[in-house]
């Protein structure tokens, strides 16, 4: 009897004039903050080369997509603020393929946008991550990925999103005299990827297939075959937005690289732009040495430019991020603020962008500056996590949005200086 009278009650107070629920609002996005750089990026003229082929694709003369290359830390490895980029890019000028991906599911929670892997007695080993001393990793491409354990019968599914179905895979791994081959089957098709080769070394395999592809499944003919990493595409113009992060990366983990890996990587990808987002893990590092950092930034720098000469290079610089439990605080309840490190990384990033004409996007301004992190994570539809240091969903797609619209506004003043409008 009390369950049926409590019942009723719900019922009544639901049905009850007055009492109904008020529709859902969204929240509306903070505005884009105030910038070092006009906005938001300093030395947009580094960026000429990636605005001479977005319009070349936009004219209807560019027959390969166009490949921007974000390497970095888990604000790239999650794919979100990426993934609104790509959105946003491919709706503009077409879209190119879902690009680079890791060769298996690299960490648990893994999803990545435009398409579904499923591995089946495959996984992946990360590389670890680069002491301060640093050291090379000997067959580690720009993925990360160091080992490729399979089981019994290992298979690699491939489900993109509809529309982002691809025409073309590529195919980087270790060959040698018994390096094997993968079988790549699709609906309509079996094709195979031969890395078996006299010596010993990085190689890549392109195959096209005739039809666009739903569904791909990789198996390896043996355990012996090292994968380095994998590459869809349409097979036709657009724009591709590859993102090769690692959760707690450094620029060291960039610096450990394999060269021979990274060089044939390059070699077959052509990026267009080079986008290096490196700088929140340094920045909580209170032994960081800013000396030190800066001759790593600019050797990699360097190094990118000798291995992917015709990209342009852009780097973003480090986000705002708090520290908890350190009193006098910026943070609402005074008890978080940046570490101290974090504003040593930007100034070296800005110095070393500026003097090395390397586009350099204020990440940090346009996110609202010191103590921003906070605010983010305090709105009514939080746009950062409680730690303080990576951004929600939403979140995600805003400060995407804000990068990518601070690059359009730079194409379109490229554009309109060569008397051309959008």
């Amino acid at each position: 009897m009390r369950i049926v009278a409590a019942l009723l009650a719900v019922t009544l107070l639901v049905a009850t004039p007055g009492l109904a629920q008020t529709a859902y609002v969204s929240e509306p996005a903070p505005a884009a903050g105030l910038s070092v750089c006009p906005g938001g990026l300093c030395r947009p003229g580094a960026l000429d080369g990636w605005f001479e082929a977005l319009a070349a694709t936009e004219a209807g003369q560019r027959t390969r997509p166009v490949h921007i290359l974000q390497i970095g830390d888990s604000h790239t490895a999650g794919d979100r603020i990426t993934g609104a980029l790509r959105a946003a890019l491919q709706a503009r000028f077409g879209n190119g393929g879902r690009g680079v991906l890791p060769p298996g599911v690299p960490y648990e929670g893994y999803r990545p946008f435009q398409i579904q892997v499923e591995a089946l007695d495959w996984s992946t080993g990360p590389a670890p991550l680069t002491p301060a001393g640093g050291y090379g990793r000997a067959g580690v491409g720009l993925t990360g990925v160091q080992t490729l354990a399979r089981g019994a019968a290992p298979v690699l599914t491939l489900i993109p999103d509809p529309g982002s179905e691809p025409r073309v895979l590529d195919l980087c791994a270790r060959g040698g005299p018994a390096a094997g081959a993968v079988t790549v089957r699709t609906p309509e098709a079996t094709l195979v990827a031969d890395f078996t080769a006299r010596d010993e070394g990085p190689m890549c395999r392109e195959l096209t297939l005739d039809t666009p592809a739903r569904r791909i499944e990789l198996v390896p003919s043996t355990d012996r075959l090292m994968l380095y990493d994998l590459s869809l595409g349409t097979g036709g113009p657009g724009v591709i937005v590859s993102n090769l992060g690692q959760v707690g990366a450094t620029l060291r983990d960039l610096a450990a690289r394999d060269e021979a890996v990274v060089a044939t990587e390059l070699a077959l990808w052509r990026p267009q732009l080079i986008v290096l987002a490196f700088g929140t893990n340094e920045g909580f590092d209170d032994g960081l040495d800013g000396v030190a950092y800066e001759a790593l930034l600019r050797g990699q720098i360097a190094r990118m430019r000798r291995l992917a000469p015709a990209a342009s290079l852009m780097l973003l610089g480090a986000p705002d991020g708090e520290r908890s439990g350190l009193a006098g605080g910026c943070s609402a309840d005074g008890l978080r603020r940046p570490p101290p490190s974090l504003a040593v990384v930007r100034d070296v990033q800005r110095r070393v962008a500026a003097d090395m004409d390397v586009a350099f996007w204020d990440w940090h301004g346009r996110m609202g500056g010191d103590c921003s992190a906070d605010r983010l994570a305090m709105m009514g539809e939080p746009h950062m996590r409680g730690d303080r240091v990576h951004f929600t969903s939403i979140g995600s797609d805003w400060i995407g949005g804000v990068l990518t619209a601070d690059l359009m506004s730079a194409y379109a003043v490229w554009k309109a200086a060569r008397g051309e409008g959008d």
